[in-house]
């Protein structure tokens, strides 16, 4: 089963390739999939019949006891066919639906595959958490399907109505899941069934499962999203909403009713949801045109049936319901595929545009004739003997609610008589005063799928003892014997009078409500669409008002609204708390006192001051004094970290304080400034107080105490720290780094978005050169920098760089690493701009801080995949050891070839910003500075001598020159 849930995943990742090779017959080489599934299902028969199951079992995540459970019982079985075969006949027949240059086919093809793979994994998953991530797929594959076309506001609007309501009622479920799944200690469904919680518990879990059930199926009062979900292609319509996708809900009762329908609560919802949408659904389709919304709710009212029947619990009605399932997606996807025949040949589907069509497509006539027929159970189809096992399991079952339902069951079976015959009457019968429609040809591969389904329904028929069979292991797992069974003929009983009766109040109901048409005395019921519009209004202004208050442009007071959730949420823990320590000990050195008043007297001084820079400066010491703590705790990895960060960030700050103003605003007022104290201390004192509480209310052996074994004799480094972060939790290490990735995309992004027209401005004003003896580059900004620096920026560089280098491959056994060094390296080119501005920074560094990004990071996964070569698992560290003439014997660990890629990544980071942060704001800077001469067309080019220099011992070319 797992291969078959790879192959759909592998079909839907080719598909758009197929498609733009072969175009519309790319769709049969996809439809081989399901096909196969199919036929893997057929050679498991042998298993069903005998009650067996197919069981498969995969590891996922040992240590939270995960798995990937696969089981395929008696009604999975029933499932898997149909999910499979329909869709196999949709993807042959979508091969002529579509046009070969139809924009939307693609998008199609591997959103159906991606659909019907998802639709697989869920009706065969046996682990709950499974189903639902199944369950969650096919709501976005139908996202996708049902606004395949974003131009139309209807799809669009369709899909987001189809994706809300069933993801809201799926997160009911899996709440209900959990709820099961806790209580049984397993989410094997297999074990949940057999650990039953009971009372209020059992209710609240099963309440919020049919939350989900009843959504994903379209049931009260939760249909209004079937018929609006119209909008699609027809064969999405044919699959997702006839045979596949509205299925789950119903297949999700079915697995459920054996054990939990006993629950109170479980038959007063389903029996009354189902009841309501069958009349609600039925007779909504009276009132349409358009023949595919008559299909759909037609669709909704059958629904509700196979609801009432699937979810009455017993073992009859489990025989009728699992009937009723298969029929349905039978005669209901050949009815919604020859609305689609009809619509490409005739180029309409409204009933009162069509006239004479039977006419001249008798063949097309008598396939809906039994498509219908089967829907409203004529004898002898499939639909008529699922229907009188329907009506026979509730008249055997004798109570009040079960002759109620019976009633129920012959007034939407009336109804369903009704808008089958006003569906065969407006697709096909000649209308007055209407003009015959003019019909295309269809071809053999179109109608095959639509024909196939309306033959089976009749082979179906025949067939019923062999289905009945096949059913049966499903129907003994409810506690009563099974004493009904699927049969052709049962003779004169009171079923068939039912039946009889339902066909002429049917036929009369058609009658009248073609009066009622005519006189406008058929009124569309309301549905729940006017609720869901009114409840997203709701939403839409709660969340514009929500938006208001909060989202005010305010750093400030995003940040003390923060803060204020913190303090209240924690100091309430805090104020209830039991595991204050018993002993307190503030500090083991008076030199941590110093450093703790440092802090204090900055971050006071820092919080008056007036001045940015000032303030950043101020920030920058208390962080220095935070790494000297962290020297006097014996950490000088961490101080060593923070002691580069910090120089760094004061560096990154000032760039960016040379394009606001000098001084903070005299905002905000006084009283307000006493409240971000009033914050900033509670804020302070919390946080201190979580810590101390965290730190001394520890019962657990920490984890880290096994770390310096972990490191020297498996990670193959002396240094805990810098082990820890390439080996033992390197996948927090690789989430870092892509942050850090990302962050300098997002800013570079920011920043190099400026316009063409600030190119041109900035290219066309002359410039100057200073060549200088010291730097590489030559550049205007060099010129504003004194002698002294440029000097030592060239004595220094290249000794930082190789610190950098030391500090890189040394990290593993010594303080170091490649953060520490990348910020090293980073410090060096920082060094080297402030000396020659952005060409000395290009000079220094001639490459792209993109690709030095995604070299580091594509080295940094490498490194963990070279671990696999060695027999070891991703990123496990391979110890290597050497012995080389000369140099000795070299120790090295695989795993610290991820510090090169944090290496790079750091230094890539650092380059990307002083490119944006820095150069590439000077060079805006100039720009808007620099007018355009509109009135010279001519470009100076000026040569600076270097200073301490004449201009006449210059090089040649350092004159002027006007051109």
């Amino acid at each position: 089963m797992l291969g078959l849930l790879a192959s759909y995943a592998a079909a839907a990742v080719v598909a758009p390739a197929l498609v733009r090779w072969w175009g519309p017959r790319a769709l049969y080489a996809i439809a081989l999939v399901p096909a196969a599934t199919f036929a893997w299902a057929l050679s498991h028969a042998r298993a069903v019949y005998d009650g067996g199951a197919v069981i498969e079992i995969y590891p996922w995540v040992p240590q939270l006891d995960l798995e990937l459970a696969f089981h395929m019982g008696t009604f999975g079985w029933f499932m898997v066919l149909i999910v499979s075969g329909i869709g196999t006949l949709v993807l042959i027949y979508s091969a002529r639906y579509f046009q070969a240059d139809s924009p939307s086919l693609s998008r199609f093809t591997w959103s159906f595959i991606a659909f019907a793979g998802a639709m697989f994994g869920l009706v065969i998953s046996d682990d709950l958490l499974m189903l639902y991530i199944f369950w969650e797929l096919t709501t976005v594959f139908s996202y996708l399907l049902i606004g395949m076309d974003p131009e139309r506001r209807a799809a669009r609007r369709a899909a987001m109505q189809a994706l809300l309501v069933t993801t809201l009622g799926g997160l009911a479920m899996l709440v209900g899941f959990i709820m099961l799944g806790q209580h049984a200690g397993s989410y094997r469904l297999s074990e949940v069934v057999a650990s039953v919680p009971e009372g209020t518990y059992l209710s609240v879990a099963l309440v919020l499962i049919l939350l989900g059930a009843l959504s994903k199926s379209a049931i009260f009062p939760f249909s209004f999203w079937l018929p609006a979900a119209m909008a699609a292609p027809t064969p999405v319509s044919a699959y997702l909403h006839a045979a596949a996708m509205v299925k789950a809900g119903v297949f999700l009762i079915g697995m459920l009713a054996p054990v939990y329908a006993a629950n109170a609560l479980w038959q007063p919802i389903v029996l009354t949801g189902g009841a309501i949408t069958m009349f609600f659904g039925a007779w909504a389709a009276l009132r349409q045109r358009d023949l595919k919304l008559l299909a759909a709710y037609g669709t909704v009212s059958q629904l509700g049936l196979i609801t009432i029947v699937l979810g009455a619990g017993g073992a009859n009605t489990a025989v009728a319901g699992v009937a009723l399932l298969l029929s349905h997606a039978m005669f209901k996807a050949a009815l919604f595929l020859i609305v689609g025949v009809i619509d490409r040949t005739c180029g309409t589907r409204d009933i009162w545009q069509l006239s004479g069509l039977g006419r001249q497509r008798p063949f097309l006539l008598f396939t809906a004739v039994l498509a219908v027929a089967s829907m409203v159970g004529f004898p002898p189809l499939f639909g008529f003997i699922a229907k009188e096992a329907a009506l026979s399991a509730f008249i055997d079952a004798g109570s009040g609610v079960n002759q109620l339902v019976v009633a129920a069951l012959v007034g939407g079976s009336a109804l369903t008589v009704a808008y089958g015959l006003r569906f065969l009457w407006g697709a096909f019968a000649p209308k007055p005063g209407v003009e015959t429609i003019q019909v295309r040809q269809a071809g053999f591969i179109f109608m095959l799928a639509p024909v196939l389904l309306a033959a089976l329904g009749l082979v179906s028929g025949m067939a019923a003892p062999a289905i009945d069979r096949a059913i049966l292991p499903y129907a003994q797992t409810f506690a009563e014997p099974v004493s009904l069974h699927l049969a052709l003929w049962h003779g004169y009983n009171l079923p068939l009078l039912l039946s009889l009766v339902a066909f002429a109040a049917g036929a009369g109901v058609f009658a009248l409500s073609q009066r009622w048409e005519r006189m406008s005395l058929l009124k569309f019921p309301r549905d729940g669409s006017d609720g869901y519009r009114t409840a997203m209004s709701w939403i839409d202004r709660a969340a514009v008002e929500m938006t208001g208050a909060t989202q005010r442009g305010s750093l400030p007071f995003y940040l003390g609204l923060i803060l204020l959730v913190m303090i209240v949420t924690s100091g309430a823990a805090l104020v209830f708390t039991r595991s204050w320590p018993q002993q307190v000990e503030l500090f083991t050195s008076p030199i941590q006192v110093a450093a703790a008043l440092v802090i204090i007297v900055v971050s006071i001084f820092a919080a008056g001051t007036q001045r940015r820079l000032t303030a950043v400066i101020l920030v920058g010491v208390a962080g220095y004094a935070v790494a000297g703590i962290f020297v006097l705790h014996g950490a000088p990895d961490l101080a060593l970290t923070q002691f580069l960060v910090e120089t760094a960030t004061v560096v990154l700050f000032v760039l960016v304080l040379r394009r606001m103003p000098a001084n903070f605003s005299e905002r905000p007022v006084k009283m307000v400034r006493w409240a971000r104290i009033g914050i900033g201390i509670a804020a302070g004192i919390v946080a201190s107080l979580m810590a101390f509480v965290a730190v001394g209310g520890r019962e657990a052996i920490p984890v880290s105490t096994e770390f310096p074994d972990l490191a020297y004799y498996v990670g193959g480094g002396a240094n805990v720290v810098n082990v820890t972060l390439v080996d033992i939790r390197v996948w927090d290490t690789m989430g870092e780094v892509a942050v850090l990735v990302v962050a300098a995309t997002g800013v570079a992004s920011l920043i190099f978005g400026h316009s063409r027209a600030l190119r041109r401005r900035g290219a066309a004003r002359p410039t100057a050169t200073y060549r200088s003896p010291w730097l590489a580059g030559a550049s205007p900004e060099a010129a504003r920098q004194a002698i002294i620096l440029q000097v030592v920026t060239r004595i220094l560089f290249h000794a930082i760089i190789l610190f950098s280098i030391y500090l890189l491959f040394a990290g593993h056994n010594t303080p170091g690493g490649g953060f520490a060094g990348g910020l090293v390296a980073g410090l060096a080119l920082v060094v080297r701009y402030l000396a020659g501005g952005r060409h000395e920074l290009n000079a220094a560094a001639p490459v792209d801080a993109g690709r030095v990004l995604g070299i580091g990071l594509f080295i940094a996964l490498g490194a963990g995949a070279t671990s696999l070569f060695f027999g070891r698992e991703i990123f496990e560290s391979a110890v290597i050891d050497l012995d080389i003439p000369i140099l000795g014997n070299i120790h090295a660990a695989s795993s610290a070839v991820v510090d090169i890629g944090v290496y790079l990544i750091v230094i890539g980071l650092i380059l990307d910003i002083l490119r944006s942060l820095g150069a590439e704001i000077d060079r805006q800077q100039e720009s808007s500075e620099s007018e355009p001469d509109d009135g010279d067309d001519t470009e100076e080019t000026t040569e600076v001598a270097p200073e301490g220099t004449d201009a006449s011992e210059s090089e040649p070319n350092s004159t002027s020159r006007r051109r």
